[in-house]
This record gives structure tokens, sequence and C-alpha cells, in this order.
């Protein structure tokens, strides 16, 4: 299944630095955002656009995870030419990542 059908994500950026959150829709969802979604698997989701380190940060009172990249943003703002200068459009394309829908795998 999508990532996408079990939580929703939301974006930031500064500089060149952009960072998703991982929000789970149902706390009971929590379990395989931890199993599955590393920071390798982000790393590997992005390559090519990630071009520093990815660093998960868990947050279980909210049942969330939030990722910071860097070197991800062709430079930050004020120095990309890239269409999506802010990485918004990032939390759509993590949100197509394939997890399976229980932990025994």
């Amino acid at each position: 299944m999508k990532l996408r059908e079990i939580a929703h994500s939301r974006t930031g950026d500064k500089g060149n630095t952009s960072n998703i959150s991982v929000i789970a829709y149902d706390e009971g969802h929590y379990p395989l955002l931890l199993a599955q979604v590393t920071s390798a698997r982000v790393r590997a989701h992005f390559a090519g656009v990630v071009e520093g380190e990815v660093v998960r940060y868990e947050l279980p009172s909210i049942a969330a995870l939030n990722f910071v990249m860097t070197q991800t943003l062709g430079g930050g703002v004020t120095r990309s030419l890239a269409l999506d200068a802010h990485g918004k459009s990032l939390s759509s394309a993590l949100l197509d990542l394939e997890i399976e829908d229980d932990l025994s795998t």
C-alpha cells in the first residue's frame, strides 16, 4: 500500500534543508511508520534529490515522524531556479512510498 493510505505529511524549509513530517491518521499505524519509514528508505526514495544526510526524529506523543534532509533544495529558495524551490511537493512524493500493511514482513 502507499504511505498516503495511513498518513499525511507537511514540509518546511530553511536554506538548503527540507523537513518533512509524516503523521499517522490513526495512532495504531505509528508502529508501521517506525518500522518501515526509516532514514535510509527516505534517502533512497529521494535519490538524486537529497545530496546530504537524512535524520529521522520520532514524535510518539503525536504518532509522527519528522525527517530533516540537508542539501536538498538546490541551494535554497534564493539560490535555486527549481520550480518548487521550497520543496513543498516533496511531501506528496514521500507519501507515494510503498509500505507493507503489517509488521510481519
